[in-house]
């Protein structure tokens, strides 16, 4: 199947989830859910998957059920649809995700395990590898990214507090995102052509995470 937008109630559909994040509501608009986000969702997965499969791995939409076991909020539903091609949290990823607030494409280290964290760390202390990053950072800045992530206050244990790179070693993750507010190419063809624009420009983002990063070990 071919993607040509998403559904002209997509963004209608999470107003009124957030409205009302009910399962009354959830099983009175599920058609309206599958046909204009989650298939839609999963065909421009799979037509992307074709350029940024491969080593990234498998696209996947993920479920709209919130977690919420251990969460304060007990609202059921996700109040977004999101998907990614990635092979492991936080070793780079593709995102795409579609909610009320529009179109959200994202890329990078979302989530650093501690081995992770210290193969990221190790990088951006070395030279060549860590004057890489800044430069990739930088240019994504400069074309309307923002990266984002959470840093340490101070310096990480074992760094110096005056490293060249001291910015980059208190992040424990670190993230590019880019929005686009709800508009008529969300529901075009065209949004493909802005989704695959954009995980281009993260390509380089996410190669650097995945040859000093990788995927979390498991044991």
């Amino acid at each position: 199947m071919r993607f040509e937008g998403f559904g002209e109630y997509a963004v209608d559909f999470f107003d009124g989830l957030v409205a009302d994040n009910s399962k009354t509501y959830w099983d009175a608009n599920k058609a309206t859910y599958e046909s204009d986000v989650r298939v839609p969702m999963r065909t421009l997965l799979t037509e992307l998957e074709k350029e940024f499969g491969g080593e990234f791995g498998a696209p996947k939409v993920f479920r709209p059920f919130r977690d919420v076991r251990f969460a304060k909020d007990k609202t059921p539903y996700k109040t977004n649809c999101g998907g990614v091609i990635e092979a492991g949290r936080g070793g780079g990823a593709y995102y795409v995700e579609v909610s009320p607030a529009g179109l959200r494409t994202g890329g990078g280290c979302f989530h650093l395990e501690s081995d992770q964290l210290a193969r990221y760390r190790a990088a951006v202390a070395e030279e060549i590898h860590g004057e890489r990053l800044r430069a990739i950072l930088a240019t994504l800045r400069r074309t309307g990214w923002e990266i984002k992530g959470d840093q340490l206050k101070s310096a990480p244990r074992g760094y110096d507090k005056d490293h060249e790179r001291i910015d980059l070693l208190r992040y424990r993750s670190v993230y590019a995102v880019r929005v686009w507010e709800p508009d008529d190419v969300l529901h075009e063809r065209a949004c493909f052509d802005r989704v695959r624009k954009a995980w281009r420009q993260l390509r380089p983002f996410n190669e650097w995470a995945r040859d000093h990063v990788g995927v979390a070990v498991t044991g």
